[in-house]
C-alpha cells in the first residue's frame, strides 16, 4: 500500500498483518478519489474506522487540512502512528484511540469529508450517519463516503442525505452521500 497522490503521493504505508483491518487498496483508494475530488482545498476528515489510516492520510495529501483517526484496535493505533510519522506533518492528524461510538460523543467541530468503512457495514453506517447530523458535526457541504462489501444494500437515504454516486470495484462497493 501506498499513498497513491498529492504532496506525500507514492510514499508507502504500512499494514497490519491479520484479519483485524480490511486496508482499502490502492486501486480502489484511487478510484474512491477520483469520485469525490480527486484534490481538496483545506478542510477537515473525519476516518471513524481508520485501520491503517491510509484514507485520512490520502485526503491530507491531496489538501484537506486537518485529520481526526479513529481506532480501537491497539496493534492497528501503532500502524496508524507509524503512516503518520511517514508524512511528516504529524500536526495535521489527531489519533483518537478508542471506539467509534465512544468518539464520537467527544467529538467537535465540523467535518467536510468522512469515512465510514466499520466492520458491520450497514447497521453501523444508518447509526453513524444519524448521530454525526444530531451532534452536528457535518458541514452544510459534508461527503460521506461509505466503503463496504459489494453485497451490502445501504439505503438511498439516510437522515438529510441521499445517494451521490455509488460505484463497485472488485469485492468493494463505495457510497456517497451527501446532502
Amino acid at each position: 500500500m501506498r499513498i497513491v497522490a498529492g504532496e506525500f503521493g507514492g510514499r508507502p504505508l504500512k499494514t497490519l498483518a491479520g484479519k483485524t483491518t480490511r486496508p482499502t487498496t490502492d486501486k480502489v483508494k484511487g478510484a474512491m478519489f477520483n469520485m469525490i475530488g480527486p484534490f481538496f482545498e483545506e478542510g477537515r476528515v473525519l476516518d471513524l474506522y481508520a485501520g491503517s489510516g491510509g484514507l485520512a492520510i490520502e485526503a491530507i495529501s491531496r489538501g484537506m487540512t486537518q485529520a481526526v483517526l479513529v481506532e480501537r484496535d491497539r496493534s492497528a493505533q501503532a500502524i496508524v502512528q507509524a503512516n503518520i510519522k511517514i508524512t511528516k506533518s504529524e500536526k495535521q492528524f489527531q489519533l483518537l484511540k478508542m471506539d467509534a461510538k465512544k468518539a464520537l460523543s467527544q467529538l467537535s467541530g465540523h467535518f467536510d469529508l468522512v469515512f465510514l468503512d466499520p466492520p458491520y457495514a450497514k447497521e453501523q453506517i444508518v447509526a453513524v450517519v444519524t448521530e454525526l447530523e444530531d451532534r452536528q458535526l457535518l458541514a452544510e457541504d459534508v461527503m460521506i463516503v461509505c466503503e463496504t462489501d459489494k453485497m451490502v444494500a445501504l439505503p438511498k437515504e439516510i437522515s438529510a442525505f441521499g445517494v451521490w454516486k455509488q460505484k463497485i470495484y472488485g469485492m468493494s462497493k463505495v457510497t456517497v452521500y451527501v446532502r
